[in-house]
């Protein structure tokens, strides 16, 4: 043991980020919106005290606990400050339609009900100046209009959507950390409008993403719109052209990561341009023997790096990428080691003051936790004996065979370390995400990004056509590989999530597998399986949805839900999460009409809806309360009648405070735990009652 702890040396710095990072967490986890002064005085305090401990001497065993409080107070003060400079308007729910007129920045991936685009409102009817967002996602009919244009809209504004259960993933405070205020609904067509010119930063936005959006259309016009689809969004990050289908078969074969612009894709262009500039110098004799290639290439591949950045429209995941590539590549300027787990360690800290919010986010925890587990795969791998003399065969079968190894302890490796991530927030595993992983890895790193890097970089020139009919050809068999394993029997297993204390711990355990050195590291493993071995909590009877519109009731391991293809996308979360094989209820023992729908018996289920705007009269509330133990109510009630004595009945005053709610059964009655019970009193919670502007309504 004292051995193991004299060997870590200077790698007790490595958990200088960890504590960092789980300061952020906790404030993220936090109910309650905490003051800023308390946290930066703390964080201070912490830090002079360590300070002071360190320059009297003061031995590790006492100077390392202290260091790392102070960076995980450091933590907590920088994930406070961070909201407080991203702070903006968030819409309000308006009860009426209004009318929006905005420049696009920018096109949105699609959803099931539309494309998307990105807005800079100007004006909304019924909102003043103060109140209107910054920007608002926006579902459109038919083509998106492209980024520059001014439109004008007849929509429902909302705010962004809360979660789709207690504890399910936050999109709206996501959305709060990326300025987005809003999400609106189209209902008639995008119309021109006539605005006054846009503030500079804007237009500079819009002109870049306009480049992007045009270089994304030629690119699917060369392949079409399938093969050109998938290759659009490998670089402009621009999802418009893949339908449903090919996005379903990239999930389920466990290749979705490679249609996000990530740590892959920047890790790829920036060695491919690396090599071939370093390739580049050594061919010219004169060059090489007056310029240090190596640093040259590096300048090459920071320029590689930060054009794909923009390229890509800068996306959180590109953006952490970019900045741990960047590391790598100063390290090499630097004279030093590229790729080390201390410059991991550096690009997570530089990560994490930027954007604190990322360490709740799936893509921040599963990409350094892959890059961790390959770092430490690294240092771990034994170094190969070279051999003084072999015939030729024989070192390419060496070579072969070595390569094939690594590949698969690499895909291995990396996916183990996901894992716990996948299960959690995703509930899904990709069973063959291995065998289809170690198939197309080697037509991504060396012939489908290379060329599809080269083909956008001359396409606008018209030189792109010879490389993108490569890229596209990688492209087509990578989709061949990933329909196969996609269908094959047993590809995905959902996985019910675990308690939320459950994935800090797995992170920790795999974490301390990759930074500990010696043997003592495999005592993180049972923490690292802990999302897969902790016992899952009985699942909900029921879960209705916000604003009651929808619900779903578990049976026999299957989540009926009562209204198909209504809030659809939070049905088929609340199940998964929950570990349910999502179902339509039985047409028969039901009756529904316009604006309800509810069981005859109890057998048929446990819940009635009424999701019309109006609160239904008595007579309709009673026929409600017959055949149902629960009774979800859109609008808002005044009194109940006598047939509801005894049944649980929600109305809008109910799920207006509490949006979405998961019910247990109990001998004393229902046990609910609402979203907002879960969520908290958070910046990102709240919003705003509208008021008439001056320009009115």
């Amino acid at each position: 043991m004292v051995e193991q702890l004299a060997t870590q040396g200077l790698r007790w710095r490595l958990w200088g980020p960890v504590a960092f990072g789980g300061g952020a967490a906790i404030y993220f986890a936090l109910r309650f919106e905490p003051p800023l002064w308390p946290l930066l005085l703390g964080a201070l305090v912490a830090f002079g005290l360590w300070g002071v401990v360190k320059r009297r001497g003061g031995a590790r065993v006492v100077t390392w606990p202290l260091l790392m409080a102070a960076c995980l107070a450091a933590g907590l003060a920088s994930a406070k400050l961070r909201t407080e400079l991203v702070a903006a308007p968030i819409a309000p729910a308006m009860a009426r339609p209004t009318v929006i007129e905005a420049w696009v920045i920018d096109v949105d991936s699609p959803g099931q009900r539309g494309a998307r685009i990105v807005v800079a409102p100007v004006w909304i009817a019924g909102l003043t100046p103060e109140q209107t967002p910054a920007r608002l996602r926006a579902t459109v009919r038919g083509q998106p209009p492209r980024p520059g244009q001014a439109v004008r809209l007849f929509a429902i504004l909302n705010p962004p959507p809360a979660p789709a259960s207690p504890g399910a993933y936050d999109f709206g405070r996501n959305a709060y950390f990326q300025g987005m205020g809003g999400v609106a609904f189209a209902l008639g067509d995008t119309r021109q409008a006539d605005l006054s010119p846009a503030p500079w930063r804007v237009r500079l936005e819009m002109a870049v993403n306009g480049a992007r959006y045009a270089l994304a259309e030629r690119i699917v016009a060369r392949l079409g719109p399938r093969t050109g689809g998938i290759a659009a969004a490998m670089t402009t990050s621009h999802e418009t052209w893949i339908s449903q289908a090919d996005m379903d078969v990239m999930r389920d074969s466990g290749l979705a990561h490679i249609l996000s612009v990530s740590g892959l894709h920047m890790a790829i262009v920036g060695g491919f341009v690396f090599f071939a500039v370093r390739l580049a110098v050594a061919a010219w004799p004169w060059l090489a023997l007056r310029v240090p290639g190596k640093k040259i290439a590096a300048v090459g591949g920071l320029i590689a790096v930060g054009a794909y950045l923009v390229v890509s429209g800068a996306p959180p995941p590109a953006e952490r990428a970019a900045i741990t590539a960047s590391i790598a590549f100063l390290a090499i300027l630097l004279d030093r080691q590229a790729v080390t787990m201390h410059g991991l360690a550096v690009a997570a800290f530089i990560v994490l003051a930027i954007q604190p919010e990322a360490i709740v986010t799936p893509g921040f925890q599963m990409s350094f936790a892959a890059t961790a587990a390959l770092v430490a795969l690294v240092e771990a791998w034994p170094k190969r004996v070279r051999e003084i003399s072999a015939p030729w065969p024989i070192l390419a079968i060496q070579r072969f065979v070595g390569w094939i190894t690594a590949a698969v302890a690499a895909s291995l490796v990396a996916g183990m370390a996901t894992g716990p991530f996948s299960m959690q927030h995703f509930n899904r595993t990709a069973m063959y995400g291995l065998l289809a992983n170690l198939g197309t890895s080697p037509v991504a790193d060396f012939i489908l990004m290379p060329a599809l890097a080269l083909g956008a970089a001359l396409e606008p020139l018209g030189l792109g056509a010879p490389f993108l009919a490569v890229a596209g050809w990688g492209v087509d068999l990578m989709l061949a590989i990933g329909s196969w394993t996609a269908g094959l029997p047993g590809a995905v297993r959902t996985i019910p999530s675990a308690p939320d204390f459950v994935l800090p711990i797995a992170f920790l355990g795999v974490l301390f597998i990759c930074l500990w050195r010696g043997r003592l590291r495999w005592l993180g493993l049972p923490m690292a399986a802990a999302v897969l071995v902790w016992p899952r909590p009985a699942p909900p009877d029921l879960w209705i949805g916000e604003g009651g519109t929808n619900a779903a009731f578990e049976r026999q391991g299957e989540a009926v839900v009562v209204r198909p293809g209504v809030r659809a996308f939070a049905a088929d979360l609340w199940s998964r999460r929950r570990g349910l094989t999502l179902v339509a209820r039985d047409l028969d023992g039901w009756t529904c009409d316009r604006f309800s729908c509810r069981p005859e018996t109890s057998q048929a289920g446990p819940v009635a809806l009424w999701w019309g705007r109006s609160a239904p009269d008595a007579e309709r509330l009673s026929g409600l309360c017959e055949g149902a133990e629960v009774v979800a109510v859109r609008a808002a009630l005044v009194e109940l009648p006598p047939s509801c004595g005894g049944k649980l009945v929600l109305d809008g005053v109910d799920f207006a405070r509490g949006g979405a709610v998961e019910l247990w059964r109990r001998e004393e009655g229902w046990r609910a735990v609402w979203t907002t019970d879960v969520r908290g009193d958070r910046p990102w919670t709240r919003q705003s009652d509208p008021e008439v502007s001056d320009s009115g309504a």
